[in-house]
């Protein structure tokens, strides 16, 4: 395996396989050099010297500019290296004709098909408190009915959030918007909503926003109208077990899956290895008609054009545009450079700066052609790759992601997390060696990609979805790691 490598001709630097000691004599490529330091796993180093003041290329692409005179084989890193974004731009549409992507051999899943087409993965019950204050007992019925209805359903879940109370304005909308889609999940085959009666997010209103033809699996509970609430709740909660227990698997095309796509914790790796080897599962889902939704605004930054120019129409271009300027603009607006990122975890793994992230987190969408664009919220509803509003946050991200139908999540790492999410959440490993060392996190080790190329990868990690998608459990279900996370925008009262 060689040390080190360059990823694109244009490249200035490359990127250390392994830890590198200095004065270390390297073969990149056909260039031979030596390291003038020592260089850590998924870190850079530059192959030809720098200029302060030049652009530092990587994926093809400046990652930003040297802020001091670098030498070949010298570390390149966030002593010598800053970002060059700077606030909004201003975006044309430029669409390019990109290769259409290669689908797979074709599969099936065995999924559960919902009334209105739709199919889910899970059978599941979720129990769904529109305020704070009724989380616990949200989780103590969960924990109740699920032991009562072992082996009736997939499982019964609560899940918790601290909102739904002393909010306003648009605040108060999203944490509305977020729990009404998680109630039409196509995963949930019952759902319990529970309110407490005085909260600002009233259960009546949150009800006119839930499309009257997917609310037949909804019952609903106001906890200040019953003397004992978690009979009551007990109650609701095994007629929904009654109504949904006997739902077969059926087999299910691919085009009925939908697939949401998520980084996070990332490495110098996670641009050479998991996110593109999840990009070719984006492209194998679109390419049969299958959903796949990218989300995380802020870190596609500095890359955000190589997902607008690939917009279907120009209406989508500017939803797209407009997206990513509203995000820039609610940075600023709370006084933040859009530079912001990446995170402590990230720049120890070796990325640097935004332009590096964001270059190495969009090849998660892999090459589709951007279909929809979609506002915190709101559902994907077109075949192919739909953009999402919401932060880079791992827990608020991935609940926007199920909440827009996501029923499979595929979530890269190089640092590793044990969250899980409503929806099935595969983790996979940048490197061998986070897989190695968490196996009771990781799912799917992208490290092999290294040595042993993509499409060995990339067959038995659409095997693994499949599997996924038909019942097997993830790590992160088998930890009972299931937890929701809601954007706060606005003040609290």
């Amino acid at each position: 395996m060689t040390d080190a490598i360059r990823i694109h001709a244009a490249d200035n630097v490359a990127t250390a396989l392994a830890d590198l000691s200095a004065d270390r004599p390297l073969a990149v490529g056909s260039q031979r050099l030596t390291t003038t330091e020592a260089i850590a796993r998924g870190h850079k180093l530059a192959l030809v010297p720098i200029a302060r003041g030049a652009s530092v290329i990587k994926y093809g692409f400046a990652i930003g500019t040297a802020t001091a005179d670098i030498a070949a084989g010298a570390h390149v890193h966030s002593h010598n290296l800053g970002t060059a974004l700077t606030g909004c731009d201003d975006y044309i549409y430029a669409p390019t004709s990109a290769a259409a992507p290669s689908a797979l051999p074709p599969h099936s899943f065995m999924g559960y098909a919902r009334a209105d087409g739709r199919v889910g993965t899970r059978n599941e019950i979720w129990i769904l408190p529109t305020v704070g204050c009724v989380g616990n007992l949200a989780a103590r019925v969960a924990r109740v009915a699920g032991t009562r209805a072992a082996g009736r359903v997939d499982g019964i879940h609560a899940f918790k959030h601290p909102f739904g109370c002393s909010q306003l304005g648009d605040d108060l909308g999203h944490t509305r918007a977020l729990l009404a889609a998680l109630a039409q999940h196509p995963n949930a085959g019952g759902v319990l909503i529970v309110g407490l009666g005085c909260e600002s997010n009233q259960l009546t209103t949150l009800l006119d926003t839930i499309p009257a033809g997917r609310r037949g699996h909804i019952r609903t509970l106001s906890a200040q109208t019953v003397e004992d609430d978690e009979a009551a709740c007990l109650t609701l909660v095994e007629e929904l077990v009654d109504g949904c227990a006997d739902t077969p698997r059926t087999p299910a095309p691919l085009s009925a899956l939908t697939l949401g796509v998520k980084c996070g914790g990332s490495d110098g790796l996670s641009g050479l290895t998991a996110n593109p080897l999840v990009g070719r599962m984006a492209d194998a889902v679109a390419a049969a008609d299958g959903k796949v939704i990218l989300t995380e605004i802020p870190e596609i930054f500095g890359a955000e054009r190589l997902l607008m120019d690939r917009a279907v129409s120009p209406d989508v271009f500017d939803q797209a545009a407009r997206l990513v300027q509203d995000f820039k603009a609610y940075f600023t607006r709370n006084g933040e450079p859009v530079s912001e990122n990446p995170s402590p975890g990230n720049i120890a793994g070796g990325i640097t700066t935004l332009e590096e992230k964001s270059l190495g987190a969009v090849q998660k969408g892999g090459q589709a052609p951007l279909v929809d664009v979609q506002r915190y919220g709101g559902e994907a509803t077109l075949p192919g790759l739909t953009l999402l509003e919401a932060p880079g946050n791992d827990a608020v991200s991935s609940t926007a992601l199920t909440a827009a139908g996501a029923t499979i999540i595929l979530f890269t790492t190089g640092r590793g997390t044990p969250l899980g999410f409503p929806a099935p959440t595969l983790k996979i490993a940048s490197n061998r060696e986070l897989a190695a060392r968490k196996p009771g996190w990781i799912d799917f080790d992208a490290g092999v990609v290294i040595g042993d190329g993509f499409d060995a990868a990339s067959d038995a990690l659409f095997d693994l979805i499949v599997a996924t998608a038909s019942g097997q459990p993830t790590r992160a279900e088998a930890n009972e790691e299931r937890d929701i996370a809601i954007w706060k925008t606005g003040v609290t009262l």
